[in-house]
C-alpha cells in the first residue's frame, strides 16, 4: 500500500510538472495567438507603409543578456526584427534563444545609429573588438511589443 502511495505521488507530480512546462509565458499585455502572421511576411506587411500594427509569430534568437530588454526574431534571408518593449513596461528572460513567440504591437523599418548598433552589441556579450568594429549606420525591421507569448 505504500508503493502504491509513492507511486501515484510521483505520477501525479510528473504529470503536473509537464502541465506547468507546457504552459505559455506571457510578458506585457496578455494577447492571444489569434491571427498572429509568420514573421517572415513582415516585410510584404511593410512594403508601402511606414509602419504598421501586426501580430507575429517567430524563432527568437537571442535576447539581451542584461536585462532581458530586447530580443531578436529570425526573418527571412537572414534579417533579423529587434523587438523592444512598448515604454520599458516589461522585460522578457535572458535565456530565449530558440524558442517560439508571438509578438503584438508596431513594426517599422528603420535606420539604426552606430551607438545604438554598439549598445546592442554590448548588450548581448559581443567582445570589444566585434564592437569596435560596428563602424556604419544599419536599417532594420524593428518592432515595439506591447505583449509577449513565449511557448
Amino acid at each position: 500500500m505504500k508503493k502504491l502511495k509513492v507511486f501515484l505521488f510521483v505520477l501525479i507530480f510528473a504529470l503536473l510538472g509537464n502541465y506547468v512546462q507546457a504552459q505559455d509565458k506571457f510578458y506585457g499585455e496578455k494577447i492571444t495567438e489569434k491571427g498572429a502572421n509568420n514573421v517572415s511576411k513582415l516585410p510584404k506587411m511593410l512594403k508601402s507603409k511606414a509602419e504598421v500594427k501586426a501580430k507575429l509569430t517567430g524563432k527568437i534568437i537571442q535576447s539581451c543578456t542584461k536585462k532581458g530588454c530586447w530580443m531578436t526574431m529570425e526573418m527571412e534571408n537572414g534579417q533579423k526584427l529587434m523587438i523592444k518593449f512598448k515604454d520599458y513596461g516589461f522585460f522578457v528572460p535572458k535565456d530565449l534563444k530558440g524558442q517560439k513567440a508571438i509578438i503584438e504591437g508596431v513594426a517599422k523599418k528603420e535606420v539604426i545609429d552606430v551607438p545604438t548598433l554598439k549598445h546592442y552589441a554590448e548588450d548581448a556579450g559581443k567582445s570589444s573588438e566585434e564592437i569596435a568594429k560596428i563602424n556604419k549606420e544599419e536599417e532594420k525591421y524593428t518592432f515595439e511589443a506591447v505583449g509577449v507569448i513565449v511557448k
